[in-house]
């Protein structure tokens, strides 16, 4: 399987099951309509009114090369790969929900306003003690362990986020064990001495933005009501500042009300934000802010309009990445990975503050997905092979699709939450990530140009 397009003057050829990404003229892009599909001869009579029959003849034993060194055309050999069918469930990743709170209200939050429909509370020490240690149990031979400080917003209990930093790093040696800590914060609670420690201690940090002030503002405001943009931007300036090289980045959310989003992105890399993410909200079509399938051209033109910034900022004082352009084309990520996505429910699990296990943050509060207690000490995961097999090859909508080795079947909570069906994508959802591809891969293209 192979999967090609152009854009301004760019012909990119992708090789689905081997990676091998290929920038080619037109004839050899025209040519791939043809060949392999016809043979050499009846391939040369279709284009020989466009093209010379030689130069023909010769793209096609370029194109033969590279379909014999399994660079075009290649098989699938993931399915048979023996690390994949012989998995075992380990847990590698938690999301640590330190705080059932918020001190903002975000219009389009997911979690109720951070309650996730429930009481507010905060995670006690003793409950986020047994987390880690439940982790640490569950991961088998994994070394490398990531916990995100989740909310809700986790500044509102962070003296129990330091605690736990504490105890999970006297946990790593004797268990062979290395955490990597996260934490998302929407910023207002930030002070010198929490960005301070938040700098030094955690290994990455989320900062929530949705970019420009009116934008930002009419989505997330404070419990009075009052914008938050001017009281964090200047708060994650010196987070980042005093960062340094050690990973960060803002994360955003673009809903119907900022569909020209391209331009936050731009916003938030003029204020000196290297590092940027601003994803789509998925909300159900009657929330006036909710995407539809009628917005796609506009998403998708969006995102066209951000690749060419960036390829104009490269190598600049201002220039900038964005996380869905970032993609591995070494063939990077691991091959279960590939397949299977984020792991939740197999790999990855989220923690209440009231010791509740769920398959991930976005089902937390569904009894339907709760697998366990850790105050109770139950972990009946009978969800874990349903999430296992939740992979591209059990999944009809994957199994022919091109970018399917990259988005690795999307994402199981959206595709339930909108055809209450794991094994389902959403479908706008798909298109995006298509989108988002193209454009990666196109960026890629033009920067080996230079």
């Amino acid at each position: 399987m192979i999967h090609k397009f152009k854009k301004n003057g760019v012909y990119v050829v992708l090789d689905v099951n081997s990676g091998a990404v290929h920038v080619v003229d037109e004839m050899v892009y025209d040519v791939l309509d043809h060949y392999p599909e016809y043979d050499k001869t009846t391939a040369v009579e279709h284009l020989k009114s466009k093209y010379n029959s030689d130069d023909l003849s010769q793209a096609i034993d370029e194109i033969q090369y590279l379909i014999d060194d399994e660079q075009l055309f290649s098989k699938d050999t993931y399915i048979k790969n023996l690390e994949f069918k012989n998995r075992k469930p380990v847990i590698k990743a938690m999301c640590l929900h330190i705080a059932h709170d918020c001190n903002i209200r975000c219009k389009y939050c997911f979690a109720s306003q951070g309650d996730f429909e429930g009481d507010r509370s905060l995670m006690s020490l003793e409950v986020g003690k047994k987390a880690l240690k439940f982790l640490v149990d569950n991961s088998g031979n994994r070394s490398n362990l990531e916990v995100d400080f989740f909310g809700g917003e986790p500044l509102m209990n962070f003296e129990v986020v330091k605690d736990l930093v504490t105890y999970g790093r006297s946990l790593e040696a004797e268990n062979n064990k290395l955490f990597r800590f996260t934490i998302t914060t929407n910023g207002v609670l930030l002070d010198d001495a929490k960005i301070d420690y938040i700098n030094e201690h955690m290994d990455n940090v989320v900062l929530s933005i949705d970019g420009r002030p009116k934008v930002n503002d009419l989505m997330r405001y404070t419990v009075n009501g009052a914008g938050t943009y001017d009281i964090i931007v200047p708060k994650f300036k010196k987070l980042v500042e005093k960062r340094g090289d050690k990973n960060y980045y803002v994360r955003g959310t673009f809903t119907k009300f900022n569909i020209d989003f391209a331009k936050d992105v731009v916003h938030m890399a003029d204020l000196g934000f290297k590092n940027t993410s601003v994803e789509p909200v998925v909300a159900s079509p009657e929330n006036d802010y909710a995407l539809k399938d009628s917005d796609l051209e506009t998403i998708c033109a969006q995102y066209d309009e951000l690749a060419e910034e960036m390829i104009a900022r490269r190598g600049k004082d201002n220039d900038f990445s964005f996380f869905h352009f970032t993609v591995d084309l070494s063939q990077g990520p691991c091959i279960v990975k590939r397949l299977s996505g984020c792991g939740a429910g197999s790999e990855y699990v989220a923690i209440t503050p009231e010791g509740d296990i769920y398959p991930c943050h976005q089902f937390v509060g569904d009894e339907d997905f709760k697998i366990g207690s850790l105050m109770d000490g139950t972990y009946n995961n009978h969800l874990s092979h349903e999430f296992k097999e939740a992979h591209v090859y059990n999944k009809e909508k994957c199994k022919e699709c091109w970018a399917k080795f990259y988005c690795s079947g999307g994402c199981h909570a959206n595709a339930y939450n909108f055809n209450n069906d794991i094994n389902i994508p959403y479908d706008l959802g798909c298109e995006m990530e298509k989108k988002r591809l193209e454009a990666s891969l196109y960026i890629q293209a033009k920067l080996m140009e230079d």
